[in-house]
């Protein structure tokens, strides 16, 4: 979805030390909903340049993960803990390019490759469209050993892996029984834990069972009887 205007609808760059403000509206394309639905939804407009505050940067999109959480926002079904608000532009993670920064986001500067799961306060300016205005919290170098699409699927599911490890205090020598490892979180939880020196278990069908030994888990089939398999 990258394209080539320069960003930025009042926004407030750093560069060279100096501060430069677009006072000219510009737009972008986004894909966006305007009310809850399937995929009937979702339809591909323009819409203003973000603005970024203080400690945020303006960040050109190469890539967008897609995860389950978008399609359970755009239809509605976590409305009661996360309220929508419309028109809804989906998307949590992504990788690209630093197009403008904040006058106290020191943290990063013009033309820095990153990747980052912007989550916000608000449920409304997410990830799919061509700029996003990020927080700097939110972000991290992109990893020059990956390209634009695995960065962008990185941080949400890595982080959801990562913070389940920490929360149980996985540590050397445990064993670790991973449910559906072969998919995203999964297969991001066998290879944290392996380098945790975990033992691994790995439920997954057979045909992903080779990936899962690739990564260093012991594959077993989910379903009845799984308790005397591990």
């Amino acid at each position: 979805m990258a394209g080539t205007r320069p960003g930025g609808a009042d926004t407030e760059a750093a560069r060279s030390g100096q501060r430069h403000t677009c006072g000219v509206e510009r737009t972008m394309r986004a894909i966006t909903a305007d009310r809850y639905g399937g995929p009937d939804v979702l339809e591909f407009t323009e819409t203003a340049d973000p603005k970024i505050a203080p400690d945020a940067v303006l960040v050109r999109v190469k890539a967008a993960a897609v995860n389950p959480v978008d399609w359970k926002i755009v239809a509605g079904y976590l409305d009661p803990i996360m309220h929508a608000h419309f028109p809804l532009i989906p998307g949590w993670d992504m990788s690209g390019v630093v197009e403008a920064v904040g006058l106290d986001a020191t943290e990063f500067s013009v033309g820095d490759e990153v990747c980052g799961y912007v989550r916000k306060d608000e449920v409304q300016h997410g990830t799919f469209a061509e700029l996003v205005a990020a927080p700097v919290r939110t972000l991290a170098k992109k990893p020059s050993s990956l390209d634009w699409r695995q960065a962008a699927g990185l941080p949400l599911a890595g982080l959801t892996a990562h913070q389940s490890l920490a929360r149980i205090g996985v540590t050397r020598g445990d064993t670790v029984l991973v449910h559906a490892a072969a998919g995203g979180v999964g297969s991001f939880a066998v290879q944290i834990a392996v380098a945790l020196g975990a033992r691994v278990i790995g439920t997954a069908s057979e045909r992903n069972h080779d990936f899962l030994r690739s990564l260093g888990a012991e594959p077993v089939v989910y379903g009845e009887g799984l308790a005397e398999r591990v």
